[in-house]
């Protein structure tokens, strides 16, 4: 059953993999040519985080519009968008339209995130929604993975890269659109507060805050951060592909081993390794091997919490809460996600380019303390309340989407 449902869908998942490597190679080759340009870092600072901003709006308009036109010309048209946006980056080398075109790119993906999510929701059943919604993810993150590498292809300072991504964001609308997959509806669910998240789980909502807000940093900063080190532009290609390699390979033991034990164990000693670990990073100024290696692990610890954070807190909704709860998450998450970088350009204006990686580390700190302190002082939940965790990807909300089949009481607030 599960491999006919991937066959029939193959067209949707060969268009995402060429979306997932436009949209690796996008962040980080922007990052890398506003260094080059010399932009100001407030104004890097602001236009990363201009993405997010646009991925927020994105998440919470696209349904209304899907509503009023239909998936297939919404999904043709902000193809058209992304893949118009990203060759005006290379007409216009202006810090202030870049920052308009990242909001809209963000609002771009987003909704191709959307409409691909419903399609999938549509072509799965309960018994196998889960893997083709990690079979979904996987691909995502490999191909943001694999798409860090492409800036070996062609020089960052010319415009090759950037008409590569335009085609690659062109051609992935062609298999999806003609695809002969039924468009779902759209249903209306009633929202769950972010005030009632917060009384259900108090632990997932500010893991969900320290988790994202990590993510987005390193999502949006990271390729930054290796240019200012001096690094060659392969270096910073594989400086970040490393550590996307770790949170794509890494997410899915940690994930399992998550639902075997608590799941706040996981989280907190998996914090407290990437925090040693980014220590590490802090001290360390040239590229070498030695570096991606610790960058790999790094990723894998810090980019796998928000999967795990995001079982966490649906463990703790009944069932039917599953579904509202999940758009009220990506508000929290992208809320998040806009302030992260721009947070990370004041910190190093302050505390210097080396303290990059202590930032990051004082987060994961803090989630660290919060997660074992909490499971050190309050039960686990029953193990019949626990669902099975899916891969997720941080920073760009993808595979939210749950469906349970029955009532479950009450769980314990933790």
């Amino acid at each position: 059953m599960l491999v006919r449902t991937v066959v029939a869908i193959w067209p949707l998942f060969a268009g995402l993999s060429l979306i997932g490597l436009a949209v690796g190679v996008q962040g980080s080759l922007l990052g890398v040519r506003a260094e080059l340009e010399g932009f100001d870092d407030l104004l890097i600072g602001l236009l990363m985080s201009c993405y997010f901003a646009g991925f927020l709006a994105g998440s919470l308009l696209t349904p209304r519009m899907i509503q009023r036109v239909g998936h297939i010309r919404i999904f043709a048209a902000l193809s058209a968008v992304a893949s118009i946006t990203i060759l005006v980056h290379a007409l216009y080398v202006n810090p202030w339209v870049w920052a308009l075109m990242r909001l809209l790119t963000g609002f771009a993906f987003s909704t191709i995130y959307v409409v691909s999510e419903s399609w999938l929701n549509q072509s799965s059943s309960n018994a196998n929604r889960g893997r083709i919604l990690s079979i979904y993810t996987t691909i995502l993150l490999m191909g943001i993975c694999a798409g860090q590498f492409m800036l070996n292809l062609a020089d960052p300072a010319g415009f090759t890269l950037f008409i590569l991504i335009s085609v690659m964001v062109s051609v992935a609308a062609v298999p999806i659109l003609l695809s002969i997959v039924i468009t779902p509806p759209i249903e209306e669910t009633e929202r769950v507060t972010i005030s009632h998240l917060w009384h259900r789980t108090p632990m997932g909502v500010t893991a969900i805050i320290l988790s994202q807000w990590v993510s987005s940093i390193l999502f949006g900063m990271g390729a930054v951060y290796a240019a200012k080190l001096g690094f060659e532009v392969y270096q910073v290609a594989n400086f970040m592909g490393a550590m996307m390699a770790g949170g794509t390979i890494l997410q899915w033991p940690l994930g399992k081993l998550s639902d075997s034990v608590d799941r706040r164990w996981v989280i907190g000693f998996s914090s407290l390794i990437a925090v040693v670990i980014a220590l590490i990073i802090s001290f360390i100024t040239q590229a070498s091997p030695w570096l991606y290696g610790l960058a790999f692990l790094f990723g894998g610890c810090s980019l796998s919490l928000y999967s795990i954070v995001v079982a966490f807190t649906n463990d703790h909704l009944r069932p039917a809460e599953i579904v509202p709860a999940s758009g009220t998450i990506i508000l929290i998450s992208g809320l998040t996600s806009i302030t992260g970088p721009i947070t990370a350009i004041f910190w190093l204006s302050i505390f210097g380019l080396q303290s990059f990686f202590l930032l990051i580390g004082a987060s994961l700190l803090l989630l660290a303390t919060l997660s074992i302190w909490r499971v050190l002082t309050i039960p686990a939940l029953p193990a019949e309340y626990k669902g099975q965790s899916i891969l997720q990807a941080a920073a760009a909300p993808v595979g939210t989407i749950l469906h349970a089949k029955e009532y479950l009481p009450d769980a314990q607030k933790t």
